[in-house]
């Protein structure tokens, strides 16, 4: 089994800093967030807000005198030396004179054992080492669009400014959309510092689930000593080899369900510190719609019937439902909403609703009748169903009606004349045939 020092050498260089994702390392604007030292009172501790400037290098060298802005104090302005050069991504470093920026924001972190099972094998001596006497931040950053989600534990020397990165996570998903019943890959990458004496205890990974207040454990490894926490999601799982090789530790969900949907949190142990992002999953399901009475009867003028859609099997819950009609001069307007009924959940967690329409052939000036259409407007998708209406006996026939009536009129015209013609006809050879017999 490899350890962490061997990950180290393989993962975020080559897995974030491909291609053309590493241009030049930024300089990054960072909020440094702290809290102020209280003096009892129960309440909780005040926090400062500070502009802070982060000058971002993959190779150590002597800090170059930088003149802070204005806005910025000197004491906030920061080396942070990354090997892996995470923090060179292009989403973390826009263009000149760009209004959308990264988000940044950088607090002092005190490093201490975990207590949790599967992360205190980590620290199994009760010294601490004199490493961990130096200056220690940890940094919270976000790239342009959602690309990207970095967390970093760095180090500096006490009382110095010049940092580098010990341990690093980082995730490309942070935002994801699934489909019902499809895989799903949660992206998480860990990198460590190969020099720092901490990288070679081994490493520990943890996934949480957290919505609307609710949370709960769904993987844990103990990288130390190769084992899985006894709560495991059913269905949830690591790439174990990819993660001792190349420091993936992404999550594998084999089957998205509607429970899934949430926030999802990756955390890694090292030694003494410990590392997060966080990702969200939407499972997404477009609703299925279905029109009864399909299809509808016959209707008369001036006559009223209902005609209901229902939308089913989707997720989440936001759905908008509304009727459209589509005349035989082809052109369509809307009906409403119709009457909405409460939402139903199925035993998969997906949801149902259903419309129904009162139909006025009358009142709602339907013509000689057209498409009636259920329209359906989902995160997943629009979708429509239709069904045809027929009006008969309507009063006002179109033009083509007409013509036609006036050519059956033409044709019955045509045909009374020509009986007439023939009973006339046949009247008067007989009354010829009667003559000749008198005389």
């Amino acid at each position: 089994m490899m350890n962490i020092s061997t990950i180290c050498t393989l993962c975020l260089v080559a897995a974030v800093c491909c291609g053309e994702a590493c241009s030049s390392c930024p300089v990054l604007e960072c909020w440094f967030v702290q809290e102020k030292t209280g003096r009892g009172g129960g309440l909780a501790a005040a926090t400062t807000l500070e502009k802070s400037l982060l000058h971002i290098q993959t190779d150590p060298h002597p800090a170059e005198s930088q003149q802070a802005p204005p806005d910025i104090h000197p004491d906030r302005v920061y080396l942070i030396t990354d090997p892996a050069g995470t923090l060179c991504h292009r989403s973390l470093n826009p263009p000149r004179g760009s209004v959308e920026k990264p988000q940044c924001e950088i607090n002092p972190f005190l490093p201490q054992p975990s207590t949790l099972k599967w992360a205190s094998p980590l620290t199994d001596s009760a010294s601490s080492p004199i490493y961990l006497q130096a200056d220690w931040f940890s940094t919270a950053l976000q790239g342009l669009s959602g690309q990207l989600a970095v967390s970093t534990i760095t180090r500096a020397p006490t009382a110095t400014k010049e940092h580098r990165v010990v341990l690093s996570v980082t995730t490309t998903t942070v935002s994801v959309q699934s489909r019902l019943g499809g895989p799903v890959l949660l992206d998480c990458g860990l990198w460590a510092d190969p020099s720092s004496p901490l990288s070679g205890s081994g490493f520990a990974v943890e996934w949480r689930y957290q919505f609307r207040g609710d949370g709960r454990l769904v993987l844990a490894y103990d990288g130390k000593t190769d084992r899985l926490a006894d709560v495991q999601e059913e269905g949830a799982t690591l790439d174990y080899e990819g993660l001792h090789q190349r420091g993936n530790a992404s999550l594998i969900l084999r089957e998205a369900k509607v429970r899934h949907s949430g926030l999802y949190i990756c955390t890694v142990y090292l030694p003494y510190l410990v590392a997060q992002v966080t990702m969200e999953l939407q499972v997404v399901e477009p609703p299925s719609l279905s029109i009864h009475p399909s299809p509808l009867p016959l209707a008369v003028p001036g006559q009223s019937f209902t005609v209901q859609c229902e939308a089913s099997g989707f997720a989440p819950l936001a759905l908008e439902l509304s009727w459209e009609f589509k005349g035989t001069d082809g052109k369509s307007r809307p009906l409403g909403s119709g009457s909405l009924t409460g939402h139903r959940q199925a035993w998969d967690g997906t949801y149902s609703q259903s419309t129904r329409l009162e139909l006025d052939s009358a009142e709602l000036d339907l013509g000689r009748g057209g498409e009636v259409t259920c329209v359906a407007v989902h995160l997943g998708g629009t979708r429509r169903a239709s069904v045809t209406l027929n009006v008969i006996g309507f009063s006002s026939p179109s033009i083509e009606d007409s013509m036609a009536m006036v050519g059956v009129a033409l044709v019955l015209y045509g045909l009374i004349k020509f009986v007439s013609w023939t009973v006339t006809s046949s009247g008067s050879d007989e009354a010829g045939q009667r003559e000749k017999k008198d005389k």
